[in-house]
């Protein structure tokens, strides 16, 4: 039998609702799996849009590693936190004088390495470097550290988040879609050995649109005006991708998607 390297990836990470779920149900898929390491996107972990130091200290009480998108520089006291702690990653591609670091070379108590590389998209989003190109360069550095390499492709696109799936088959252990906080079920492992999947969905408000609150996601389409948007509180989901890995050869072994639904009650 292979030795393994299995770990749990959460979806965006959307405010306090999105804390409160994490806290809730975290525990219970730890317990059901025994993961080598648990990571999440927390991006939209302050109030829905954007990381402070204080919660990011909160999220890693609980998970290993913290990547991010696109919204990472929206509370402007992230840019020194992202200097100071080398678990939360930002997109890799973002021009290289900017803070913080695009991977993490994780280490389990058994000295098992597992490294992770964030990268984000340009179709519907800013025009920074080429992911493609980024993606082989950090690629071929974290290599020589561990076999095992973990990719959270923070993009809008469907097209573009499969197409990276398939330049990456072979060349790491998984690729896992952000950014648009639906969970998809087109998870499989492609036949080089990635595991991939669209999106892995989001952890906060059920009853919500990605995460914010209804009306007030309605109120912006209906007027085409910007509306402050505030994480919905109502019901809870909980959305995870659980998967498994040869130490040796970095090829996925399994993956599985797992979603808790809470309603709120009455």
């Amino acid at each position: 039998m292979p030795d393994k390297i299995s770990f749990l990836f959460l979806g965006d990470v959307i405010g306090r609702p999105g804390r409160k779920a994490l806290k809730k149900y975290l525990r219970s898929f730890v317990e059901k799996y025994s993961p080598s390491l648990v990571i999440a996107n927390g991006e939209n972990a302050a109030g829905g849009i954007g990381i402070t130091e204080e919660i990011g200290r909160e999220l890693l009480n609980h998970v290993d590693v913290l990547t991010s998108g696109n919204h990472i520089w929206d509370k402007r006291e992230a840019e020194s936190y992202l200097d100071r702690e080398p678990r939360l990653i930002r997109p890799a591609n973002y021009p290289p004088k900017n803070p913080g670091n695009g991977t993490y070379i994780f280490e389990s108590e058994e000295g098992k390495k597992v490294g992770v590389l964030n990268l984000q998209g340009r179709v519907f989003m800013d025009p920074i470097d080429c992911p493609f190109r980024v993606a082989d360069e950090e690629i071929k550095r974290l290599k020589e550290a561990t076999s095992v390499v973990i990719v959270d492709f923070h993009a809008e696109a469907t097209s573009e988040k499969q197409a990276m799936g398939w330049y990456l088959d072979g060349k790491v252990s998984a690729v896992v879609g952000t950014h648009t906080h639906v969970t998809t079920a087109d998870e499989r492992i492609l036949p080089q050995g990635t595991a991939f999947i669209t999106d892995v969905g989001m952890v906060g408000g059920f009853d919500s649109v990605i995460g914010i609150r209804s009306e007030l996601a309605i109120k912006r389409f209906l007027t085409g005006r910007p509306q402050r948007l505030e994480p919905a509180k109502a019901g809870l989901l909980f959305s995870a991708l659980f998967v498994e890995v040869d130490e040796e050869s970095g090829r996925a072994l399994s993956i599985k998607r797992e979603i808790i639904k809470e309603e709120e009650s009455g």
